[in-house]
């Protein structure tokens, strides 16, 4: 059995944010993110931004892909020359006291997220970058920003009706401006039956978080959208781009995954999540180039055909499992006569052989009113049987000390991700 579990789905890498709650740092990563990269087959690995893990990041290879998103404003000194600072200390002040959440400057996290992105450039890993993640991606490549859109933008905007609001703070999630998409590139391609504007374009109407943005824009990268005021909205480098084949670079100024309808988690294009299925995708084929190359060193060449085609096929049916299991939480036993029990074995026998809940965390979890629909068979379904505990004993000792130390670290990782996560929306429902 090929038990190495790094094979099976994808590591995609995400700095967390630093926020204050109950006078401590936490860190956290919205969920949407996090929602996205798991639905579409990858398995989101959380970098917390804490000093000196900068130092560290060689101990999470293997990196498939990696996320990056949210955030404070980039340390102006590292895309300023001196000479074309734009804002004078008045200005500056006024922005600083506008923006108070965003202009405080995080070093430790910019040392972090910027040598991610040298090393997925480096490398060529696959990289999205989404809103700051887009920015620390066109800063890494010798791009510059504004450091405030309005205070530089607005000084030299002379087209009538080309001033545009990139931050609404009375309307934060439902804002939105128009964005014309460049044809002949994957954006255009993801919206391509929106309707177009009175000049034949594709326009789209997207969100917008930042008062920060592309100023000028690192050579190696292609505009797929503008604002009407000229700022740069998505970018991205055809060079490193075709998922199929693990490449994918790109920035995003908005937030496609929080582009939904009120009250609602449905999104306001169809084409809203293709991002994170063509990264997820890359991400997929990225993993199988380096375990290609990394098997053909140490077997027979005929083996790893074999084993990639096997993995390949396990790793569907625990992504479709994963998948079947989510629509029937969101929609509840409805839909249970369309579907196969077999179709969810996958998942829950690779939840039971490597995450089994404790005694003490199941009952953790129904001391904290952890119930949902279908909560009753799918516990069932995550209880450890004698023969299966078996069965998971026989393969992890055949596993080596790395390999445990790996796995061990990792659901460690996965149990307080999902610890966190259950506790704010439990919170939520207060």
């Amino acid at each position: 059995m090929y038990s190495d579990l790094s094979v099976i789905l994808p590591r995609v890498l995400i700095v967390s944010r630093r926020t204050v709650r109950k006078n401590k740092f936490v860190d956290f990563v919205g969920e949407y993110h996090l929602d996205l990269i798991i639905r579409y087959g990858a398995v989101p690995v959380i970098v917390p931004r804490v000093n000196g893990v900068h130092m560290l990041l060689e101990s999470f290879e293997p990196i498939h892909g990696v996320l990056l998103c949210e955030g404070e404003d980039i340390d102006p000194s590292l895309y300023q020359s001196g000479g074309d600072d734009d804002v004078s200390k008045e200005e500056l002040e006024e922005i600083r006291r506008l923006h108070v959440s965003d202009t405080a400057i995080d070093k430790e996290k910019d040392s972090i997220e910027l040598r991610l992105a040298k090393l997925c450039l480096e490398r060529n890993i696959p990289y999205l970058g989404i809103c700051r993640g887009s920015q620390v991606l066109n800063v890494a490549c010798g791009g510059t920003l504004y450091q405030d859109i309005e205070t530089e933008l607005g000084k030299h905007s002379k087209v009538d009706g080309s001033k545009v609001q990139h931050i609404n703070y009375d309307d934060y999630d439902g804002h939105r401006h128009e964005v014309e998409v460049v044809e002949d590139t994957p954006l255009h391609h993801w919206f391509k039956e929106e309707e177009l504007n009175e000049r034949g374009k594709l326009e789209i109407r997207v969100n917008s978080y930042h008062h920060q943005g592309v100023k000028r824009l690192a050579h190696r990268f292609v505009p797929m959208a503008f604002a009407r005021d000229g700022l740069v909205e998505a970018f991205y480098d055809p060079d490193a781009y075709n998922p199929d084949q693990g490449k994918f670079i790109m920035g995003l100024q908005f937030h496609p995954e929080r582009m939904r309808r009120p009250e609602s988690d449905q999104f306001d294009y169809p084409g809203c999540p293709s991002a994170y299925k063509e990264f997820v995708k890359a991400a997929v084929a990225y993993q199988q180039k380096l375990n290609t190359s990394s098997s053909s060193s140490s077997v027979p060449s005929q083996l790893p055909t074999k084993l990639d085609s096997e993995v390949e096929i396990k790793r569907d049916r625990i992504v479709r499992s994963f998948s079947i299991a989510r629509n029937l939480y969101t929609s509840g036993r409805g839909n249970m006569h369309s579907i196969k029990e077999s179709e969810l074995e996958a998942g829950a026998e690779f939840l039971e052989s490597n995450a089994a809940l404790s005694l003490q965390q199941q009952n953790r979890l129904k001391q904290m009113g952890a119930t949902v629909r279908n909560a009753g068979s799918y516990i069932e379904r995550l209880k450890l049987n004698e023969g299966r505990e078996k069965q998971a004993r026989n393969v992890m000792a055949k596993m080596s000390v790395e390999q445990l130390s790996d796995l061990m670290g990792f659901y460690h990782m996965m149990g307080q991700i999902c610890s966190e996560v259950l506790e704010t929306k439990l919170n939520g429902m207060h």
